[in-house]
């Protein structure tokens, strides 16, 4: 017996799972079986779209921990500074209040705004800090120089970041998330692959019995890795 795939299965056990058994259809010679033929042409599109929902969903999740280390670089320049704007040494307080002055033009608030917006404040920031006239208060504080490096890292990091995902917005367009298409996925794969296959391998397993096989071990796997998580269970991923 054939069982069907568990639904609390992730979208990407889903994803592998079914992707196993679109390649070990295409090296069988079922596709003379125009049922099983048009299931395929069902699944394999299916789960074409769901590998790409999960790759936008890693992109967009890459995308938001380069924003807050590029938040945290933002915040520990600020404090630095705020924090040499007390020094009792009169020449390094006088360099952070002149770094103060400039940190203050664009405010913490910086970290709260839209990505976009964030970007281009960040870079005009970066942009007034390689001004000659910040560079000797820069090297007055201790660390400044550091952290506007690793700043500068950051932003960039997160361009790259947000590159990489817009241009996988815009290669599948307007594509349904994850979870919308696991549920599409699973549809085809418990309701017509696997109902279709148990009464097949009944009718003619000489035809349909290797295939079969091979599908119930696919989902066999899969399901024994979900079960094994509900002691303790976990965010869907």
């Amino acid at each position: 017996m054939i069982d069907k795939i568990l639904t609390n299965s992730r979208v990407t056990e889903v994803d592998a799972a079914t992707g196993r058994i679109v390649s070990a259809y295409k090296n069988t010679s079922l596709s003379s079986d125009t049922h099983l033929a048009a299931i395929f042409a069902e699944l394999e599109p299916a789960t074409e779209r769901l590998t790409a929902a999960i790759n936008q969903s890693r992109a967009e999740s890459v995308l938001d921990e380069k924003d807050a280390v590029r938040d945290e670089k933002f915040r520990g320049l600020f404090y630095l500074v705020s924090g040499f704007v007390h020094h009792p040494d009169p020449a390094i307080k006088a360099a952070a209040n002149e770094m103060e002055e400039l940190l203050n033009d664009y405010g913490l608030s910086v970290v709260g705004e839209s990505y976009a917006i964030e970007s281009s404040l960040i870079q005009s920031l970066l942009t007034d800090l390689a001004k000659p006239k910040y560079q000797s208060s820069i090297e007055a504080l201790s660390g400044c120089a550091e952290l506007i490096a690793a700043l500068q890292t950051a932003q960039a990091d997160f361009e790259q970041a947000r590159v990489a995902y817009e241009e996988e917005k815009a290669r599948e367009g307007n594509r349904q998330n994850a979870t919308e298409v696991k549920k599409e996925v699973l549809d085809i794969t418990n309701d017509k692959l696997v109902v279709y296959l148990r009464a097949m391998i009944q009718l003619d397993d000489a035809t349909f019995g290797d295939f079969g096989r091979t599908v119930g071990e696919i989902i066999a796997e899969n399901n024994e890795t979900v079960k094994r998580r509900r002691k303790k269970p976990e965010p869907e991923v």
